[in-house]
């Protein structure tokens, strides 16, 4: 009978490699870009966002609040710092509020 190698494997990383190889990346990336809006902003942000999109390091956040909008437009800087010690990389370089 062949010997059976038993390799220790953590379940992180074998989770990083099936996302790499199914080219799941860019989706994950926007799964957890949302997810950490959602997270930092709190449920009263979250509930006047109707839509949170990455494009070419710009994060696009739709919101159905004027006045909330106007007020977020003063802290970009900080939300953009936040959002990205949070996701663990430099994902975003530019936020737009619409």
């Amino acid at each position: 009978m062949a010997k059976r190698e038993n390799d220790p494997f953590l379940v992180k990383d074998l989770i990083q490699l099936f996302i790499k190889e199914n080219n799941l990346s860019g989706g994950m990336q926007k799964i957890k870009i949302e997810e950490t809006w959602a997270k930092l902003m709190g449920q009263g942000v979250a509930a006047y966002t109707t839509s949170v999109k990455l494009q070419n390091k710009t994060l696009i956040i739709h919101l159905s609040s004027s006045v909330l909008r106007e007020e977020l437009t003063y802290g970009k800087e900080k939300i953009m710092k936040m959002m990205n010690e949070e996701i663990g990389e430099i994902l975003i370089s530019k936020i737009i509020l619409t």
